[in-house]
């Protein structure tokens, strides 16, 4: 399983790519593959704030519901939406085409709290 070492990951399985203080946020791989066919996501709004540690979407599998959680606080400065016409992108693609949500974060400290790529490996193993 794909766990890129450039990104952060938050224990409720969704990684973080920061490039200053752009955070662009979606789902692992492990996550994905739990769930499994992806049939719908529920985004913020652009303009929308969003808090570390609160849910700001919705995920939908033939399987289950889940939280999307932000691992920073800010703004939603982009929403991708290639994934109202095509869901099963976050299963195909979770690090590329299948990310969700983009954050102008207010605190770039946040990131630090998130975990490593072996930090997450090491807790999705457990």
């Amino acid at each position: 399983m794909s766990v890129p070492a450039d990104l952060k990951y938050a224990e409720t399985h969704e990684w973080h790519k920061a490039d200053g203080l752009l955070v662009t946020i979606g789902i692992t791989q492990f996550a994905a593959d739990a769930l499994t066919d992806i049939t719908y996501v529920d985004l913020p709004t652009v303009g929308s704030a969003v808090t570390a540690g609160e849910n700001f979407g919705e995920i939908e599998s033939v399987k289950a519901t889940s939280d999307l959680v932000s691992g920073v606080t800010g703004i939603v400065a982009e929403v991708n939406a290639a994934l109202e016409d095509d869901p099963a992108l976050v299963n195909n693609e979770p690090f590329e085409g299948g990310w969700m949500i983009k954050v102008e974060t207010t605190d770039p400290s946040d990131i630090d709290e998130l975990l490593t790529a072996e930090e997450y490996e090491a807790f999705i193993a457990e």
